[in-house]
């Protein structure tokens, strides 16, 4: 992700609708010292439990922003520009709060690879990811308007999968609920009877990157618990 260039942001007042090729973004016009109200701008129980873990107070409130599928975006962009989108919606409600907003792409060789629509739609997911090695994306979004303050960052992890027979297949899909999982996976439930390697945050797969938050929410001076080291090679 070196050298990407930081491009549209409409940021804190009016709709974000595209985030272009974004490493990191860090605004922050005024300082305010009380702590905010941390709210996650998403119904993902699984980030929910990774916040929880990190020792991180949180509301919950799911947003009603439509998530942009492609189109002209490519795998990063749609990450980046959904989880802002995300956030912008709750913010636009909560502006006192810090908002997150988060949205995980999986990919390979271009093509995303969403949420299935049942379990055919997922079964053929995981035949055109077998034996090969995806990237899994999450892009974040923090924001609070009423300071001024916006991050945007992305963090992307690989993830290698076994060469899956109909059988492992067939099995897994009868273990897991993949329905709300993008890429019709989750490494965190049976994932050893699919995931050959990963290089980089294992949290990030699950659905956020833990390490790159708690120091996102540190430089804030906002409490987290112990760092947990979540990344694997």
């Amino acid at each position: 992700m070196n050298g990407r260039s930081v491009g549209i942001v409409r940021a804190f007042y009016g709709e974000i609708d595209t985030v272009r090729r974004v490493t990191t973004i860090r605004l922050v016009k005024r300082r305010q010292r009380r702590v905010p109200r941390i709210i996650l701008a998403s119904a993902s129980p699984r980030r929910a439990e990774l916040l929880q873990e990190m020792g991180v107070k949180v509301e919950i409130i799911p947003t009603r922003a439509a998530e942009i599928e492609g189109g002209h975006l490519d795998p990063l962009e749609l990450a980046l520009t959904n989880a802002c989108r995300k956030a912008v919606v709750v913010s636009d409600l909560h502006p006192d709060a810090l908002v997150i907003g988060a949205d995980t792409v999986v990919t390979l060789g271009g093509r995303c690879f969403g949420k299935p629509a049942d379990n055919r739609a997922a079964a053929r997911m995981l035949r055109a990811l077998s034996g090969k090695t995806h990237e899994v994306i999450t892009g974040v979004c923090l924001m609070r308007k009423s300071a001024r303050d916006l991050e945007v960052f992305a963090e992307i992890s690989r993830v290698q999968l076994r060469r899956l027979t109909s059988r492992t297949i067939s099995d897994y899909l009868a273990k897991v609920d993949v329905l709300d999982k993008a890429g019709a996976y989750a490494i965190q439930e049976h994932g050893e009877m699919l995931v050959k390697g990963l290089a980089g945050s294992f949290s990030n797969v699950v659905g956020l990157p833990v390490e790159r938050l708690q120091a996102a929410l540190s430089s804030r001076g906002l409490p987290c618990g112990a760092r947990h080291s979540h990344r694997a090679r």
